[in-house]
C-alpha cells in the first residue's frame, strides 16, 4: 500500500507541478492561470499535449520549441519534479502508517490530511519559486491556504474527535501571523506582509500535527533563513542591504517542522536537561 500510495503521489506531483509553471509565470503578472492556452513566446505556437508532457517532453525536445527552437529554460523540469519529490515527501508519514480502513471516519481523516499537506506541497513548490523571481508572496495563493487548512484539516479533527488539534491549529496560525507581524512593524523593510499572511497559514497547518511541530517549524525558518543569509554573506552574492526573499526559508523551516518536529523537539529537551 504505501508504495501505491508513495508513487501515486510522485506522478500526481508531475502532472501538478506542469500546472505550478503556468501559475508561477501568470499569478504575478495578474493573468489568468487558465487561458489562454500555453504557447511559445518565441514563436506563439500553442504547446500540443505531446509536448506538454511533465519532464520527458524537455527531455525528448532537448531543452527547446519543436517549432522554432527557442530555448526552454531548464526551470521547467526542475519544478515539476520538484513537485513529484514534495508530493513524495508529504505523502511518505501517511504512507507509512497502517490505513485505518475498519473505521470510516478515521479513513476519511487520514484522506483529508493527506490531501491538506499535498495542497501545502504545491504551495510551497510555487511560492518559493515566486518569491525568489519576484520578492512577493501574492494574495491569491497565500491566502486561500486558510480555508483549505481550516475545513480539510479541521474536517479531520473533528472526524477523529480530537479537540485538541483543532485548539492548536488556531492557536499556531495566530501565533505565527502576531510574531511576523511584530517583527514586520518593528523592523520595516525587514520583511513583507506576504510573510506574515503566510506565517498564519503555516501555524495553521503545524499547529494541527501539535506544539512541538509549530515551534520547530517557525523556529526553522529563521534558522535557515538566517544561514542562508551568512551563506551568501560570506559568498559574496549579496550585501548587508541587499533584500533576500524569506519566503522559501520559511516554507523549509515549516516542512521540518512537519517531518521532524517531534524527534528534533524532544531531542533538545533532552539536550538541555528539561524533559
Amino acid at each position: 500500500m504505501s508504495a501505491i500510495v508513495i508513487g501515486a503521489a510522485a506522478l500526481f506531483g508531475l502532472v501538478i507541478g506542469s500546472f505550478l509553471n503556468v501559475v508561477a509565470y501568470r499569478v504575478p503578472a495578474g493573468l489568468s492561470v487558465v487561458s489562454p492556452p500555453s504557447a511559445c513566446p518565441g514563436c506563439s505556437t500553442a504547446i500540443t499535449k505531446r509536448d506538454n508532457v511533465p519532464v520527458l517532453s524537455w527531455l525528448l525536445l532537448r531543452g527547446a520549441c519543436r517549432y522554432c527552437s527557442m530555448r526552454i529554460s531548464a526551470r521547467y523540469p526542475a519544478v515539476e519534479a520538484g513537485t513529484a519529490l514534495a508530493f513524495v515527501v508529504a505523502a511518505l508519514p501517511f504512507a507509512t502508517r497502517p490505513l485505518p480502513l475498519t473505521d470510516p471516519a478515521l479513513t476519511i481523516a487520514a484522506v483529508l490530511e493527506l490531501v491538506a499537506f499535498l495542497y501545502l506541497a504545491a504551495v510551497s513548490v510555487v511560492l518559493a519559486v515566486i518569491d525568489l523571481d519576484v520578492r512577493r508572496l501574492p494574495d491569491r495563493i497565500v491566502l486561500p491556504g486558510y480555508a483549505v487548512g481550516a475545513v480539510l484539516l479541521g474536517s479531520a479533527s473533528v472526524l477523529r474527535g480530537d479537540v485538541t488539534s483543532l485548539g492548536t491549529a488556531a492557536a499556531g496560525a495566530g501565533a505565527a501571523a502576531l510574531l511576523y507581524a511584530v517583527l514586520w512593524f518593528s523592523v520595516p523593510g525587514g520583511m513583507g506582509l506576504g510573510d506574515v499572511k503566510l506565517a498564519g497559514v503555516l501555524g495553521l497547518f503545524l499547529g494541527h500535527l501539535g506544539v512541538a511541530q509549530a515551534v520547530v517549524g517557525i523556529a526553522g525558518g529563521f534558522l535557515v533563513g538566517g544561514l542562508v543569509g551568512v551563506a551568501l554573506l560570506a559568498t559574496r552574492r549579496s550585501g548587508r542591504r541587499s533584500t533576500i526573499p524569506f519566503g522559501p526559508w520559511m516554507l523549509a523551516g515549516a516542512w521540518i517542522g512537519v517531518l521532524a518536529g517531534m524527534p528534533i523537539a524532544d531531542g533538545y529537551l533532552h539536550l538541555t536537561g528539561l524533559a
